[in-house]
């Protein structure tokens, strides 16, 4: 008999860029897929449709906070899990998580993975704001991820500790996959170009994402190198950067904006740098793997999820979050020394192979798909959330 799977994620973008491989890849394995995200951004809706996964929208705000519409939204995902009837659902990012765990528990889905790609805004910052918000979700992580078999994927090794620590799940019921995967097939090396240096920022423009200390040390090694941002806002979010911020930045002459890329291979050969200045929570950043993959040295932050895939002096260099004279320090010495850079690149191609392929990040999830869909035959009694 055919198993469901459900993927329920934030919204279609990011499920089109970070899960859609695994989607198609649990599709070829066997498994009955669906998926549900966000009903906004019809482009990447079609992305989804087009790949003959069936699609199911829910009202879900990605960054709301008003308590009636959370719970239609939590309303919505029991009916849909009530409809469906899945074996197993993948929830990916925070209310997923939170709200999909427990409309899972209401529906008596028999088994759910849940994924944190990194802990976020909510457990990085030190605002007063996200100090109650935190008291706020500890709780409901507790409710969420209480289901007698359940598994949460953790990118890195300190945010699987915080979420032990702090109560919100049992250590036996959390594994470690180390992000997203990449295809090395797609992101692979390419000699560097000639000409003055470009060290790339690529991502979401978020000032977490340390997008403020990129452009103060373009300011001061302009004449050196060439510092190019590529990337996308999310308008919904507090902590966005407007694109008319960036463009000023750009009309300055401080910065290179080359927009939103959608061939981000061709973008990597032509960089010699990359850089990611990140203080966000994050899990193991993609763009880093990508990087890594494609053979370009890395200058990131100290920082949980971010030294997971950068090994100081190995195939980049590590920096505290918020120094801008050791970020400057950082490029200036990758910008001088050509053989150094490359050499760093080449290591972190093999570091990118070996620990975080598509194929292995694929066949680890599927094996973990498989372990609790086996449990179910050991008398795991899935009991209604009262």
């Amino acid at each position: 008999m055919t198993q469901r799977l459900i993927y329920n994620v934030n919204i279609p973008r990011f499920f089109v860029s970070h899960r859609l491989p695994l989607a198609l890849a649990a599709r070829d394995a066997g498994y009955d897929v669906h998926i549900t995200t966000s009903d906004g951004d019809l482009e990447q809706i079609e992305v989804i449709k087009a790949t003959g996964l069936p699609f199911h929208p829910l009202p879900l705000a990605q960054h709301g906070t008003n308590p009636l519409t959370e719970l239609q939204t939590i309303r919505a995902m029991v009916t849909l899990y009530k409809t469906l009837q899945p074996d197993i659902i993948h929830h990916v990012s925070i209310k997923p998580v939170i709200y999909g765990g427990i409309a899972a528990r209401i529906a008596r889905v028999p088994a759910v993975v849940s994924a944190m790609s990194g802990l976020g805004r909510v457990f990085s910052d030190s605002t007063l704001k996200a100090t109650m918000l935190q008291q706020v979700v500890r709780p409901l992580f507790k409710i969420a991820l209480g289901h007698p078999n359940t598994a949460m994927i953790f990118q890195n090794p300190d945010d699987q500790k915080t979420f032990v620590q702090m109560g919100l799940i049992q250590s036996a019921n959390t594994t470690l996959i180390r992000g997203s995967g990449v295809d090395m097939a797609v992101f692979k090396p390419t000699p560097e170009a000639d000409g003055k240096p470009i060290v790339l920022f690529a991502g979401r423009l978020m000032w977490k994402k340390g997008i403020g200390d990129f452009v103060a040390a373009a300011r001061q090694l302009h004449d050196q190198a060439r510092f190019v941002v590529v990337g996308y806002a999310e308008s919904s979010s507090p902590d966005a950067v407007p694109l008319t911020r960036i463009q000023t930045w750009a009309d300055e002459g401080v910065i290179e904006w080359w927009g939103k890329r959608d061939d981000m291979p061709a973008v990597f050969a032509q960089s010699h740098i990359v850089c990611l200045p990140s203080s966000y929570g994050e899990g193991v950043p993609k763009v880093l793997i990508e990087a890594a993959a494609s053979g370009r040295a890395i200058v990131t932050t100290d920082t949980a999820g971010c030294r997971e895939i950068t090994h100081d002096g190995e195939n980049g260099i590590l920096f505290p979050a918020n120094d801008i004279e050791a970020l400057i320090a950082a490029l200036q010495r990758l910008i001088n020394q050509p053989e150094l850079r490359q050499q760093m690149g080449q290591h972190g191609r093999e570091i990118a192979q070996e620990h975080f392929s598509l194929d292995d990040v694929t066949a680890q999830t599927l094996a973990l798909y498989e372990r609790l869909l086996t449990d179910l035959t050991q008398d795991v009694q899935i009991e209604p959330l009262s």
